[in-house]
């Protein structure tokens, strides 16, 4: 099937166009042997609990970071939920301009406010996913600002009071759920973007994320954890384990504490990946994968920049290779999910194995919005329905925030997938068949397009209102995850 729609652009996107030099036109093969089946009953289902990019701020109030520095992390809610220093505003601002934030995080109320709807509107989940970005933006400019003579160990114990105490909270919130957390790329010990393998910061890490595991199984998570930030574990759901990456060591941005790149760490990561994936199909299980960053083409920034896409320019990539998505999409009889965040927006994907030729099962991808509101959006969290005999998704609704500080706030669900997509499911075929209906809408004015953009920024307004400009361009992105596969979608009707 060729995608041939074309986009509609306000001045807003002037540009877009020229980026291309063409025509915003499109092709796709079908996956017709992956259609959706008739709609039944829905089966009786499992819930959990999707949370992402929470970035939570301990320097919301400044004041309050020294007591936090000598304080045990269960010692961090009294401090935080004492009243606020009388400076706080003003002293917060300074630290947001000196360290050139580009919006605010989430703030101890904003987290209270989010533990207390979750615990609302997710209660009975059986599990947690936490896909990652735990700690705030400009995280280390931000303590060095407040503790300029500190020592690197001194910021390390602090990062990992952080992410224990937000470990903590969502577990005090739900208590003997486990909990299942990938890092993203502001979850390090040196910096955004840096981490170290085999670092003492993964080995503590790594104690804090299995920390619901069974026995057995938490050795052996904690000794992958601390080599990558990867591990391995059992999920509630009958014959289904949970494979999570700390994928930042792929990412196009990465690099060591000490500003190195560092190949052979995306590379043992792979094979890991591999070999787990390799060991549930021998033992027919079926597997959840998590990590931060998503594999593919970041088609916000690739609209945004200037350039020639269909002359000689390359998209923005999220990961500096194609090997993570690749890797995935050979396994789509064992994926059952693919969970990933970090743009902070309610979105979805649908892996492909083109060079298959149709041999492998599309892989479908969940992106989970976040808590964060830096971005201007509105808070969100979502909460999924599972089918225990399949590990299918089957059904998720979003709930989002009134406002963005957690104070008067008020959460309510925004979107039911399933009543407003008409699916089954979220599964492959179900995945391909509305990136279809996308493709055949260049304008996206149908009723299905309107529900993607209207809840993929929650909240009014913001990257919602650019995304139609550059509609056709974001779609060749939900299914071509390859840079050359997206170029040819995109200039198709040059």
């Amino acid at each position: 099937m060729t995608r041939n729609s074309r986009a509609v652009l306000s001045p807003f996107f002037a540009g877009v166009i020229a980026l291309c030099g063409c025509a915003a036109g499109f092709g796709a093969e079908a996956f017709a042997q992956h259609a959706p089946g008739p709609k039944g009953a829905a089966p009786e289902t499992v819930k959990a609990l999707m949370v992402s990019d929470i970035h939570f701020e301990p320097f919301w109030d400044p004041g309050k970071v020294a007591k936090l520095a000598a304080a045990p992390e269960s010692g961090w809610k009294a401090i935080l939920a004492a009243p606020d220093s009388a400076d706080r505003e003003q002293s917060f601002s300074g630290l947001e301009e000196n360290c050139q934030t580009r919006g605010a995080d989430t703030s101890y109320p904003l987290l209270a406010s989010s533990l207390r709807a979750m615990r609302a509107d997710a209660g009975g989940a059986k599990f947690i996913t936490v896909s990652g970005d735990l700690m705030a933006h400009s995280f280390d400019c931000k303590y060095k600002a407040l503790f300029p003579q500190a020592l690197p160990g001194d910021y390390r114990a602090f990062v990992e009071k952080t992410i224990a105490f937000v470990m903590g909270e969502l577990r005090e919130a739900f208590p003997g759920v486990p909990v299942y957390e990938a890092l993203g790329n502001n979850d390090s010990d040196c910096g955004d973007y840096q981490l170290d393998a085999h670092s003492a910061f993964l080995a503590d890490t790594g104690k804090i994320a299995a920390a619901d595991f069974p026995a057995p199984e938490r050795k052996t998570a904690e000794e992958d954890f601390a080599a990558g930030g990867d591990f391995n574990a059992a999920l509630p759901i009958p014959h289904t384990r949970m494979v999570v990456l700390d994928d930042v060591f792929m990412a196009r941005k990465y690099k060591t504490c000490e500003g190195r790149p560092d190949a052979p760490a995306a590379a043992s990561q792979i094979a890991w990946l591999k070999q787990q994936l390799d060991d549930a199909r021998s033992q027919k299980e079926k597997v959840w994968v998590m990590a931060h960053i998503p594999p593919g083409v970041d088609p916000y920034s690739t609209a945004i920049r200037s350039g020639n896409l269909c002359a000689d320019e390359q998209p923005q990539m999220f990961l500096s290779s194609e090997e993570l998505a690749e890797t995935l999409a050979r396994y789509g009889d064992v994926i059952q999910l693919a969970i990933f965040a970090h743009t902070h927006m309610d979105e979805l994907r649908l892996l492909i194995d083109r060079k298959s030729a149709g041999l492998h099962q599309p892989v479908a991808v969940k992106m989970v919005p976040s808590i964060s509101p830096v971005d201007g959006n509105d808070p969100a969290f979502t909460v999924a329905a599972i089918d225990p005999a399949s590990a299918m998704l089957v059904d998720y609704r979003v709930f989002a925030a009134s406002n963005q500080t957690g104070v008067g706030t008020e959460w309510s669900e925004e979107y039911d997938y399933a009543k407003d997509y008409d699916e089954p499911a979220f599964s492959a075929p179900a995945v391909g068949d509305l990136v279809e209906k996308f493709a055949a809408d260049g304008a996206a004015q149908t009723p299905v397009s309107e529900s993607y953009l209207s809840h993929y920024f929650a909240g009014a307004g913001g990257r919602a209102d650019e995304l139609k400009l550059f509609w056709p361009m974001y779609v060749c992105a939900l299914d071509h995850d390859e840079a050359e596969a997206y170029r040819e979608c995109v200039c198709a009707g040059k």
